[in-house]
């Protein structure tokens, strides 16, 4: 009954945002039924017995005030002091000076399609070090969106590049990687070596050339016309900041590369501090050339107001999706789904599939990639003993499905933050980023395969 309920008010939830009805009061809706309907019925309850407010009527309000809290304090102030930075950049010139630096070099390339897949390609590097893909889109978003733009892609082609750059969590830090490496019994550095390092080899190849293909025919078929920025044009602007403001907007990223376990350990950098400093130092910079403290001061408004429009389009999105998956978990649809499958008595692979299937699903609708598999990943040993495959061979292809997938749902933190920062549709962005990450799923799912049969 609970996957019927789920199944009929997700049905009439993407109906609503089909209708261009605006997605966040829609989400809310969506969940708080289903919240309510699960409290009714026995399923669970909204809260636990610590947090719950007395009225389960009130417990909803509850979880969607604690849900801003959590957000706005650790996922909502990376995404609103990074968007913020971008439009002070933007503001005082830096950004076009970026473009201004490196688009003669790039276009001599003569391929803007080609840039911008390597854009993907770099950016998969980056996330070694940077385990947040919202945070890596954003500092890409800040520095190579606009030379993409530059060069002549279109601004959907290249979010969806940026966007995607961290659809494979492999880093050996990352939080999902160490679980599933502890729950499988496996050295995380075995883990990472010895199975995600190959999948990732082969993505590079496959979802590069995936981008490259699938971006410039959509680009084509929307009837975009590749026309690379006229340099000599734009440095003949009166406004034209120093050539020099170039490093502005690079600041951030190069702080958080320095101060990081690749270079220096001793001090701790994160990437709001990453982001008022560079402000700060963009804004003496601005003393310098223009002489004048208060239209110097009076610039830094739009850093602020750049925070109040992040919050205002984007952390309340993130919100209300997570509202909605809570509503899913409570009615306890995909927990059915998992001992349905189990009970059918499928084979070792098609256990697998069913699972990675399930945590896909589970992804997109939630908006989501760790809460699903997270959520999931302490019923897998069991599952796989069940089955008679070993633990690694569940984990890892569950593990990378979500990461992969939360690209495609259109309430995710990373496509609503590279969207609103892009100035794009995030449900015109999930279907420019669907057949890259299809390709990227069939690598992963075609490589444990790979590893099953050849006993690697």
């Amino acid at each position: 009954m609970g996957i019927v309920i789920s199944v009929i008010i997700t049905f009439w939830v993407g109906y609503l945002i089909y209708k261009k009805y605006k997605p966040q009061p829609v989400l809310f809706m969506g969940g708080i039924i289903m919240m309510y309907i699960a409290a009714m019925l026995g399923y669970s309850q909204i809260l636990g017995a610590k947090a719950t407010t007395g009225s389960v009527i009130f417990d909803a309000f509850e979880f969607i005030r604690a849900t801003f809290s959590s957000n706005v304090g650790k996922l909502g102030l990376n995404i609103m002091s990074v968007g913020a930075f971008a439009k002070y950049m933007d503001k005082i010139g830096a950004s076009r000076s970026l473009v201004r630096l490196t688009i003669k070099p790039l276009m001599a390339l003569k391929s803007p399609y080609l840039v911008m897949s390597g854009t993907w390609i770099i950016g998969m590097l980056i996330g070694l070090c940077i385990n947040s893909a919202s945070g890596l889109a954003m500092l890409l978003m800040v520095t190579m969106f606009p030379i993409l733009l530059g060069l002549g892609v279109s601004r959907l082609s290249a979010t969806a590049a940026v966007a995607t750059t961290l659809c494979f969590d492999w880093s050996p830090s990352d939080t999902g990687t160490i679980l599933s490496a502890e729950t499988a019994g496996v050295d995380p550095v075995v883990y990472w070596s010895h199975y995600q390092v190959p999948i990732v080899a082969v993505a590079f190849v496959v979802v590069g050339v995936l981008h490259y293909l699938t971006q410039k025919y959509m680009d084509k078929r929307d009837g975009h016309i590749v026309q690379p920025m006229e340099v000599e044009k734009v440095e003949e602007e009166a406004d034209n900041a120093p050539m020099w403001y170039a490093i502005l907007p690079v600041i951030p990223l190069a702080l958080i590369l320095s101060f990081s376990s690749l270079w220096i350990t001793t001090i701790k950098m994160n990437i709001v501090m990453a982001m008022f400093i560079g402000m700060t130092i963009g804004v003496m910079c601005e003393y310098g050339r223009w002489r004048d403290g208060q239209k110097v001061l009076g610039d830094i408004q739009t850093f602020f107001d750049g925070l109040g429009m992040q919050m205002a389009n984007v952390i309340t999105l993130v919100v209300a999706g997570q509202t909605f998956a809570k509503g899913l978990v409570s009615m306890g649809a995909i927990t059915t789904l998992i001992d349905g499958s189990k009970n059918l008595g499928f084979g070792p692979m098609a256990m697998m599939l069913v699972m990675v299937a399930i945590i896909a699903v589970s992804a997109i609708v939630m908006g989501s990639g760790n809460a699903p598999f997270f959520a999931f990943a302490a019923l897998t040993p069991a599952v796989a003993a069940h089955s008679g495959l070993h633990p690694v061979l569940m984990l890892l292809p569950m593990h990378f499905a979500a990461s992969i997938m939360r690209n495609c749902s259109p309430i995710t933190a990373v496509i609503v933050v590279s969207s609103g920062m892009g100035g794009v549709s995030s449900f015109d962005l999930v279907k420019r980023t669907a057949i890259p990450m299809a390709g990227a799923m069939i690598v992963t799912i075609g490589m444990t395969f790979f590893y099953y049969y050849t006993g690697w």
